[in-house]
């Protein structure tokens, strides 16, 4: 899954001020891309065979006072209208806002349940980055789960197989912040997926490269082929040298 909704809270990001172009030549390499509703209206050809996801809760920004205070944003409707796979909101468990956005995940996950419609949970920790440990990520992922979430994304970590075991529903890890190597991504996704998560969301490891599309052809072998992280760098190389 290519993720490209950071505009929703970050505006313009490094390398996705104009969506139109960054997701463009990136879609036919992708299981599904996650993104907004103005973006897909805005960036996206109707006619492509990319699944969505929709994400559907916001209402912050990073230069507001608390990134957790989310609501939602989107009606599960038009999330209907749009031909989408699935819808995806955050939560922000330890938190002042918990109660509020694991009560907006029961809601979709309801709603969920009245339209056929998978909901994806994002366990997000805003800017307190220190918060990516298992045992965390383990509370935030069962609580997701257990409120109704059919997939939930969280943040690769030690102990990462305590996290998926744990969590009745299948796990996706984020990408999180640019890594200081490609190699440094690939190894995460490596990692990850042999210790029980069933794919990637990734972002910024994949659009900010100077070589996306390689980029994304490396973490799909890695994702489908069981290809090892050697693999990965070759195919990657190969890819960017054309």
């Amino acid at each position: 899954m290519l993720a490209v909704d950071h505009g929703y809270f970050l505006g313009p990001t490094s390398r996705l001020e104009v969506p139109r172009d960054t997701i463009r030549p990136l879609l036919p390499h992708a299981d599904a891309v996650m993104l907004t509703r103005g973006v897909l209206r805005s960036s996206v050809d109707p006619g492509t065979g990319t699944r969505i996801v929709l994400r559907v809760s916001g209402g912050t920004s990073i230069v507001g006072g608390s990134l957790a205070d989310e609501g939602i944003t989107t009606p599960m409707e038009e999330a209907l209208r749009l031909n989408v796979s699935a819808v995806a909101l955050s939560i922000f468990v330890g938190t002042e806002h918990e109660r509020q956005t694991l009560l907006n995940l029961s809601d979709l996950a309801s709603e969920g349940e009245r339209y056929g419609m998978p909901v994806l949970a994002v366990t997000a920790v805003g800017k307190e980055l220190e918060k990516r440990d298992a045992r965390f990520l383990s509370l935030c992922c069962r609580i997701a789960a257990e409120l109704g979430a059919h997939f939930v994304k969280t943040y690769y970590c030690d102990g990462f197989e305590k996290v998926v075991e744990g969590c009745p529903v299948p796990v996706v890890i984020a990408g999180g912040p640019k890594l200081a190597t490609f190699r440094d991504t690939l190894q995460v996704v490596r990692d990850a997926i042999d210790r029980g998560a069933v794919g990637v969301d990734m972002g910024r490891n994949i659009w900010q490269s100077d070589h996306p599309i390689a980029a994304i052809k490396a973490v799909r072998a890695l994702v489908h082929k069981k290809a090892s992280v050697g693999e990965a760098a070759e195919i990657f190389e190969r890819a960017a040298a054309k």
